[in-house]
């Protein structure tokens, strides 16, 4: 049975690119039958807030959505976290990292996908691990797996390349895993079979099928949708204060009808529909 989910964070209000991701997810799920789950992202520390989970419920709910099963809470699954961040440490595939952002950022060779790429310093001397943020050694994790294939309903089979991305940080300084981690491992312990999110997101899905090999965790499908972007091509962001749904819902708006515009994509002046990342 196809099982998806929708999962986000609580460090915002969501809009109308959440919106859409949340349709996508729950449209699939019950056109095959099948379950959609709600999961909320909260590990990000002090940004995470309890009011916005709340606040991300009600909107979906005037939405028209309705989510199968209990609400998954992330921070009830950092156990799993920790331990998979132990048994990667005992397979001698991560290794502990003091450097801040502005060392890298001076000391990176080449750019990738999310910014400069760790050069892999601390990979090359002795650091106190005490701390520490852990990064993933991956050069030895890809030999490790050997090769790798995932599957994208859109984009077809996809060979397995996490290089472009370097050593990328699994476990961080203050929190028990990063997104790459604690994605992976939810979505594996959820039993979601066609994971679907944002074309953002597609390259790091390299990253996860790797997790995946390394953990012997079941491979999913994935879906990887069109983002929902501005006039000038960027994607809808909290940072940039994109309408909120809330706002929209307060000022009575009419939630089905807003979901069925977006199904039909018919979207509001000036957005539309994008392949790329900004």
């Amino acid at each position: 049975m196809i099982r998806t989910r929708f999962a986000p964070s609580p460090n915002g209000s969501l809009h109308l690119g959440h919106a859409y991701a949340a349709l996508t997810a729950h449209d699939l799920a019950r056109s095959r039958g099948g379950e959609f789950l709600l999961r909320i992202e909260d590990i990000d520390g002090a940004r995470s807030r309890q009011e916005l989970a709340e606040e991300a419920l009600e909107d979906l709910t005037w939405l028209g959505l309705a989510w199968d099963r209990r609400v998954r809470i992330q921070s009830r699954n950092v156990h799993a976290h920790v331990a998979a961040g132990e048994r990667l440490k005992a397979m001698g595939l991560l290794y502990p990292c003091r450097c801040t952002r502005a060392e890298i950022a001076a000391a990176a060779t080449r750019m990738g996908p999310d910014g400069p790429v760790y050069p892999g310093t601390c990979k090359r001397r002795a650091v106190d691990s005490e701390g520490a943020a852990w990064r993933i050694d991956m050069e030895a994790a890809t030999s490790h797996a050997g090769p790798l294939t995932w599957k994208d309903e859109r984009a077809g089979m996809q060979r397995t390349d996490p290089a472009p991305y370097g050593d990328v940080v699994l476990l961080r300084k203050d929190l028990p895993g990063s997104y790459h981690l604690a994605a992976t491992l939810d979505d594996a312990s959820d039993g979601v079979t066609l994971v679907t999110r944002g074309m953002d997101l597609f390259g790091a899905t390299h990253i996860h099928r790797l997790l995946q090999a390394l953990l012997d965790l079941p491979v999913p499908t994935w879906h990887h949708h069109p983002l929902l972007v501005e006039a000038d091509g960027r994607k809808l962001a909290k940072r940039r204060g994109s309408p909120s749904l809330a706002d929209r819902r307060r000022a009575g708006e009419d939630g089905p009808a807003l979901a069925a515009a977006l199904r039909a994509h018919a979207f509001p002046a000036g957005l539309s529909l994008g392949e790329g990342v900004a």
